[in-house]
């Protein structure tokens, strides 16, 4: 009987989960939809879920060889997001092994000192990363947003976190069949932190490729564009056409959901590993 209701109650938790998920669902799917319509069917009410006549093929086009180099866009994210997020990879894993598995004087008060540094918004800071960055003499260039961005310690308290449960037991043994920091770093930590480093590197590339601000405060040439402040520049020229906008913005979230689909069996199946232990 108690085994009957609890997979009564594991059934409705999921009916209801899933009811939910659809909820949240449907502004994409009507964005999906409104993609593949012709602009005077967009607003119809009701609304048709599966357009009657399909106008598709004109909408990419219209994206992706009109007036607005989307794929310029595209390119442009690309550099910048993959840059980032691999040297966000480097900096946080070095910076938490340092923190973690290298015994220092200082080492909680550096790390404290870290974390102290969270609770400074962004916006406090914007005047003088400004100033910086015409300093440096980058200012109008990629370098500018991926400098800003490649630093972040969230992630390295994250990471400092997971790499807290591997067992000084490996590290030991290394060392003594001799190997060094750096040894012990590429060939028995990475290893160990697949899952958090699968887990960064998608939440980076998302925030990096919908980084708004960033690019805003520090891009003038709109060839430097990332695909949010192209976004404006489609909303400027095609403010009344809803398909076409939808058709950009269906064509910006696509390598999102690559990113997440491809790492996300990384994430889950590498939770557990042997040997890490809290």
């Amino acid at each position: 009987m108690q085994m009957i209701r609890k997979n009564m109650s594991r059934v409705i938790t999921t009916c209801i989960m899933g009811a939910l998920s659809i909820v949240f669902l449907i502004p994409l799917i009507w964005m999906i939809s409104a993609a593949f319509k012709y602009e005077k069917d967009v607003m119809r009410f009701p609304i048709q879920w599966i357009p009657e006549k399909i106008n598709v093929a004109y909408n990419f086009k219209m994206v992706w060889m009109g007036r607005v180099p989307f794929s310029h866009f595209y390119l442009n994210s690309f550099k910048v997001a993959i840059i980032t997020t691999l040297i966000t990879l480097i900096i946080s894993s070095m910076s938490a092994y340092a923190l973690t598995k290298i015994k220092f004087k200082g080492r909680n008060m550096v790390f404290l000192a870290l974390l102290s540094f969270m609770i400074i918004p962004d916006q406090a800071t914007l005047i003088p990363r400004f100033l910086l960055i015409r300093w440096f003499g980058l200012y109008d260039t990629h370098a500018a947003i991926i400098l800003m961005s490649m630093f972040s310690i969230y992630f390295t308290f994250l990471l400092r976190q997971f790499m807290i449960g591997v067992s000084d037991e490996y590290i030991e043994a290394a060392r003594i069949d001799g190997a060094g920091h750096l040894r012990i770093f590429w060939s028995i930590i990475i290893p160990l932190c697949k899952p958090v480093l699968a887990t960064v590197a998608i939440i980076k590339f998302i925030w990096t490729w919908n980084d708004y601000q960033n690019p805003l405060i520090f891009l003038l040439n709109k060839n430097l564009y990332t695909i949010p402040l192209g976004m404006t520049l489609f909303r400027d020229d095609y403010s009344n056409n809803y398909a076409i906008m939808m058709t950009a913005a269906v064509s910006a979230i696509i390598p999102l959901v690559i990113v997440f689909i491809a790492l996300q069996k990384q994430v889950i199946n590498g939770i557990s590993l042997g040997g890490v232990k809290g």
